[in-house]
């Protein structure tokens, strides 16, 4: 949607919803993002101005997986105020207002954490851990929130299930020879996999660009709730771990690390949980194995101009690294 046409249809929705024919919209713009569009925009009233976060899923798209918006809504509606996350103010589905479902959360005065940041730096060793220790607790939260509160997540996904679902994602990635380890990383994942896990609400993509923090270092808000699902929890802090573990990664874009590493964000969950969870390394390596072939995937998209995304083809050169480490963890 271009932004003239959305700011028509927000000035729309806000006056019936301010029930105030006055106001007036200002700054509406793109926020980045790959699953969905995103949009910031603010509303006068009465020489105030409120700023707002709008959600949309991509146009012409069916209405499931990363698309469905409202799953995310289904999430957020559910967690207690003691979870940092942006609190649902509109959210539907009637065509009226956007030709979509969509979501509106007031904006966040403050930024993520990433690795090429200055900001962050400044801080000081003892903040980012402070940083950390508060993501991970707000982690452990969500995987205690009772998951029947959120039916519209339907049903948990099975581990196995888990694992081979990547396999026509792998078959069409571009340059498969990276890709040499996947079949015995496989073999292994499913050989090893946990018999018992904790079962919940995960967030699905938990890293630091998905952590809304103050500029002095508070967590504001867990955000991009996309990939959120049911199921083992400890997808969470697999996946996190990974994303801090210098040992997965070989690329330009995965470097310079500056928040606590992998050993130290897992050793804050198990404090936080309230005990020892041996089973987190198989976790660590369905993560590694996940976005290898995730890596590969998209650089297809890229290159066959489907998606436009030229970072992808800098964190290629980790797709064997984090084959390699998941086959490490494995055993």
């Amino acid at each position: 949607m271009e932004l003239e046409e959305l700011e028509k249809r927000i000035l729309s929705f806000s006056r019936f919803h301010y029930d105030d024919e006055s106001v007036e919209v200002t700054n509406v713009f793109r926020m980045p993002g790959h699953a969905g569009f995103s949009y910031g925009f603010g509303i006068k009233k009465d020489n105030n101005v409120e700023n707002w976060y709008i959600r949309l899923p991509p146009p012409g798209v069916k209405l499931q997986g990363t698309a469905d918006v409202l799953r995310q809504v289904a999430a957020l509606c559910v967690l207690p105020e003691s979870i940092p996350h942006c609190s649902v103010k509109w959210s539907g589905d009637d065509p009226r207002w956007f030709g979509s479902p969509y979501f509106i959360v007031p904006q966040l005065e403050g930024d993520v954490v990433r690795l090429k940041d200055g900001w962050v730096r400044s801080l000081g060793d003892k903040t980012c851990i402070e940083m950390a220790r508060q993501a991970v607790q707000a982690m452990v939260e969500i995987h205690r929130v009772d998951s029947s509160l959120a039916p519209y997540l339907g049903e948990p996904i099975d581990l196995g299930n888990d694992v081979n679902r990547w396999d026509r994602f792998a078959e069409k990635a571009a340059e498969p020879a990276k890709l040499e380890l996947v079949p015995e990383v496989k073999r292994l994942l499913i050989q090893r996999m946990p018999k018992v896990s904790n079962v919940g609400i995960f967030h699905g993509d938990f890293q630091w660009s998905n952590l809304f923090y103050s500029p002095k270092g508070k967590l504001l808000a867990v955000i991009d709730w996309e990939l959120v699902g049911i199921g083992s929890t400890l997808n969470d802090i697999g996946w996190f771990a990974t994303f801090n573990d210098p040992e997965a990664w070989n690329d330009d874009n995965h470097d310079g690390f500056i928040m606590p590493r992998a050993e130290n964000l897992i050793a804050m969950y198990e404090e936080a949980w309230g005990k020892e969870i041996p089973e987190i390394s198989w976790f660590r390596a369905l993560a590694a194995y996940k976005f290898a072939i995730i890596t590969g995937f998209n650089l297809m998209l890229h290159r066959r101009g489907k998606r436009h995304d030229p970072a992808w083809e800098i964190t290629k050169d980790s797709i064997e690294s984090l084959l390699q480490r998941a086959y490490s963890l494995l055993i």
